[in-house]
């Protein structure tokens, strides 16, 4: 039995991986965790053989969930996940590939292992991310803007008479603000993802993934496929990589 923890600017997520497979996967809010909640949402779980962890949250959290880890299991093997150039069949497109995202890294993995065709990747998060991926598993590059929430919120503060409002709405012309704003954060990403494959020169498979890609797959012409566990996914690769 093994640990994959994906931290991610929002939640923490983490999974156990037990014969190839993700079980009972969990998550916490980052501004509610806390080092009683991870005791007891750990302490009945079996002690982990080995501990795979990619985090992109800030450093404090990164810090409180070692710090658990070892606490409950002192004799757990802990692996720290960071994106590379060449691995596991992809080829990184960043000029610095440390600088790519791990979160990002991880599920061009678990695309390229899982999938194994040419694909458009969005993580639909905090952040909206796009990459893209060929056949041969060479990564084009991405693109990221901001997620639902960080659009919203961003009105809210830059724009006087905008209050911050997390109400779901109908999707079109609006005559209220809340309303406005809704539709048009939310087809502002719808906007950039069919843009994003308009311009490539074969089709791709549209693979979503993250908090908002539910409400985001409803509104695209394309229909995608919904992986919530592409990242906790590219962890397993990682780690049973390494026995």
């Amino acid at each position: 039995m093994n640990l994959l923890i994906d931290g991610g600017n929002t939640r923490l997520k983490w999974a156990m991986l037990q014969d190839g497979e993700l079980l009972t996967r969990h998550a916490l809010l980052n501004q509610q965790i806390t080092r009683q909640q991870l005791i007891e949402a750990w302490k009945p779980q079996p002690p982990p053989k080995r501990l795979a962890i990619a985090c992109v949250s800030a450093t404090p959290i990164v810090d409180l969930v070692l710090a658990v880890a070892v606490e409950l299991w002192p004799a757990v093997d802990i692996i720290s996940v960071k994106s590379q150039a060449h691995a596991f069949g992809v080829h990184n497109a960043y000029l610095q590939p440390e600088k790519l995202g791990v979160d990002r890294w991880l599920a061009l993995v678990a695309v390229r292992n899982h999938y194994h065709k040419p694909a458009c990747i969005v993580d639909c998060g905090t952040a909206i991310t796009v990459d893209l991926i060929d056949a041969e598993g060479r990564h084009q590059g991405g693109f990221i803007s901001p997620g639902l929430t960080l659009m919203k919120k961003s009105l809210a503060t830059g724009t006087a008479g905008l209050q911050f409002h997390e109400t779901n709405y109908s999707v079109g012309p609006a005559n209220f603000t809340e309303s406005a704003v809704y539709s048009g954060t939310l087809l502002a990403a719808v906007g950039l993802i069919e843009h994003v494959l308009s311009k490539q020169a074969s089709a791709m498979q549209l693979i979503l993934t993250g908090g908002d890609a539910g409400i985001i797959a409803t509104q695209l012409a394309i229909k995608p496929i919904i992986d919530t566990d592409l990242v906790l996914r590219g962890l397993a690769i990682v780690l049973e990589a390494q026995q």
